[in-house]
């Protein structure tokens, strides 16, 4: 009696397996996977796109810069980088150099990757990248020749601006000489 007990269990569970297989309201396992990976795909792309939007906007935040400038015997000025909280493109650093009693008068405005501006010897207003790896950052300077732009009076401004994040660097007035 056990034996034949035990096969009609073995009979109702087969029953129910054919039952389970012929039912059509069940999702496949095909499709099944496919969702899944839809929705993980899905989820990763609004996290991605979560992070990048922070990290863009980090990137176009203002830097903060300190600049010191000082007038050599020789009748050069020096615009020094003391402090700069980040490394920046020698493309997007625009300067200024402007007599302020007369702004369109003899004005010099460039970049500091400026092909007569960086590294040059003997330009006008010539950027020094102390480290040479083609960033302005802390310890870079510019050299101006108060002789050759004018600058002698005590008069003119040298203005940094980063195209970058839009944002003014520094502006100083040159000592006269």
């Amino acid at each position: 009696m056990l034996h034949v007990g035990s096969t009609s269990e073995a009979g109702v569970r087969m029953r129910g397996m054919r039952r389970f297989k012929a039912d059509e309201d069940s999702i496949s396992p095909v499709i099944a996977t496919v969702l899944l990976l839809a929705i993980t795909v899905t989820l990763t792309s609004v996290i991605i796109i979560m992070i990048s939007g922070s990290i863009t906007s980090a990137e176009k935040a203002a830097p903060l810069a300190e600049v010191s400038v000082s007038a050599l015997d020789n009748g050069f000025q020096i615009v020094k980088f003391t402090s700069l909280n980040k490394h920046l493109d020698p493309d997007m650093v625009e300067f200024k150099l402007y007599n302020s009693t007369d702004p369109a008068n003899g004005s010099i405005t460039d970049f500091a990757g400026g092909a007569d501006v960086y590294g040059r010897i003997g330009s006008t207003v010539a950027f020094h990248d102390r480290d040479a790896l083609y960033t302005v950052n802390a310890g870079d300077y510019f050299i101006i020749n108060a002789t050759a732009a004018g600058s002698t009076d005590g008069n003119w401004h040298f203005r940094l601006f980063y195209f970058r994040s839009n944002s003014e660097l520094a502006e100083v007035r040159l000592p006269a000489m």
